[in-house]
């Protein structure tokens, strides 16, 4: 095995995996690593990238090549040839050029959210998935202080009885994306981490202009229950802010 072709499987396992590994430690050091993952898994990932990074430590004891040294040599042996195919090594440099741009790119750019035109290509009119029926029984009760957006787009999609909730204030916070009547009010609401991202949208209507798409706002208001049995935000105050450190409910 070639020196060359060493370092190249050894960049390729430990070395791609000691960036991410360290880009994980990085961002939880800086208070970033809820951008991408859910708070309550950060220990795990945590745990995981110490892990690896010992590992990649102990693996300079091991001479290069010792990745693919099975003990014995089968060609000699048994006459077989093991050495890659013109396809294999092309689809190998492909796949190992893809993941070392995508590793060094988490190095170099910075830590950012998901972009509300994602949110938005993501919305498929329905409440998240493990929002239901036991938050409505919930929200009847009137314990209703500690529901964000996902909560209450839950509440808004499936309630039998909006009248019950007519009247109720809120404060929300959460980014602005298209709606029919007004402005939609919407957040991101992560399980695990961005992948399973979903999206929550209630309708908000306020008077003068809606802001900007993408825009932050802490909106102020009361749940109404339209004639048509739909429920919306009657805004009182619509309030443009920074996006916040945290954007995403869990």
């Amino acid at each position: 095995m070639s020196r060359n072709r060493s370092l190249a499987t050894r960049w390729l396992g430990v070395g791609l995996a000691s960036v991410l590994a360290a880009v994980t430690l990085s961002l939880a050091l800086t208070g970033r690593l809820g951008l991408y993952i859910n708070p309550e898994s950060s220990w795990f990932a945590v745990g995981m990238s110490v892990f690896v990074l010992v590992g990649a430590i102990a693996s300079f004891a091991l001479p290069l090549g010792a990745e693919e040294d099975h003990g014995h040599d089968h060609g000699d042996e048994h006459g077989h040839d093991h050495r890659p195919s013109a396809l294999g090594l092309a689809a190998t440099v492909s796949g190992g050029v893809v993941a070392s741009v995508i590793a060094i790119a988490t190095l170099v750019l910075p830590p950012a959210s998901l972009s509300a035109e994602l949110a938005m290509s993501r919305d498929v009119g329905a409440p998240p998935l493990f929002a239901g029926a036991d938050v409505v029984d919930l929200a009847t009760t009137g314990d209703t202080a500690s529901f964000g957006i996902g909560e209450w787009s839950a509440v808004f999609a499936t309630a039998t009885n909006p009248e019950a909730f007519d009247g109720d204030d809120v404060t929300l916070t959460g980014f602005v994306t298209d709606g029919a009547d007004g402005f939609g009010l919407t957040r991101l609401v992560i399980t695990h981490c961005v992948i399973d991202a979903q999206t929550a949208t209630i309708p908000v209507e306020a008077s003068g202009s809606a802001p900007g798409t993408g825009q932050w706002v802490t909106v102020e208001g009361t749940v109404r229950s339209m004639p048509d049995g739909r429920l919306v935000i009657d805004a009182s105050s619509v309030e443009a802010i920074d996006e916040p450190a945290d954007p995403y409910e869990y």
